[in-house]
């Protein structure tokens, strides 16, 4: 008998990563640095969880349809939405909203191609960079919550924030570039 994916162990820890978010943006959004930390603790957490759910289907081969399809969902969703709340508080200053953005587009944009090159039977598989560059993502966010609780961190997190999203918007070019045959074929 084939088991329930929702009930592998490596999605019920990608759902509970999808979860968290709610808290993590509901502490962020009340203001008091307390609840801050609280959020900040939760989100390390549900950020670290991104490797131990890969890790924990590797190593149980508890690969499943839901867990490959949801795991790169809660990775973008934890991100997108974490950085549409810490816009709001004003987490971000002006010029931060550059690699802010360049974060979102390149997910939306990467997001598409991929649905779109299903379509035609096309796989992009995900590169080691942009491995890297969602765990970049990650710790830069981080740093940005961290800086509201540790005065002085605002270069630091400038920097973390800026090579997140340079990063980001260079996978979204190779990708762009290994899409690209497939986007300008002509479909008879």
């Amino acid at each position: 008998m084939a088991r329930n994916p929702l009930f592998l162990v490596p999605n019920i820890i990608t759902i509970a990563r999808i979860l968290a978010i709610i808290p993590i943006v509901a502490l962020v959004m009340n203001g008091d640095v307390i609840l801050r930390l609280i959020a900040l603790v939760i989100y390390v957490i549900a950020a670290a969880s991104d490797w131990l759910d890969g890790y924990l289907a590797r190593a149980w081969n508890q690969y499943s349809p839901l867990g490959r399809m949801l795991d790169p969902i809660a990775d973008k969703l934890l991100v997108g939405i974490l950085i549409a709340a810490l816009a709001w508080d004003g987490s971000f200053s002006g010029w931060d909203m550059i690699p802010a953005c360049a974060i979102l587009f390149r997910e939306f944009f990467v997001s598409g191609l991929r649905e779109f090159l299903g379509n035609v039977k096309v796989v992009l598989p995900v590169s080691w960079l942009a491995k890297w560059k969602t765990t970049i993502q990650l710790v830069a966010l981080a740093i940005v919550l961290l800086e509201r609780i540790v005065p002085g961190l605002r270069l630091t997190s400038d920097i973390a924030l800026w090579a997140a999203g340079a990063l980001t918007l260079w996978t979204g070019f190779q990708y762009l570039r290994a899409s690209w045959p497939h986007l300008v074929e002509d479909q008879k």
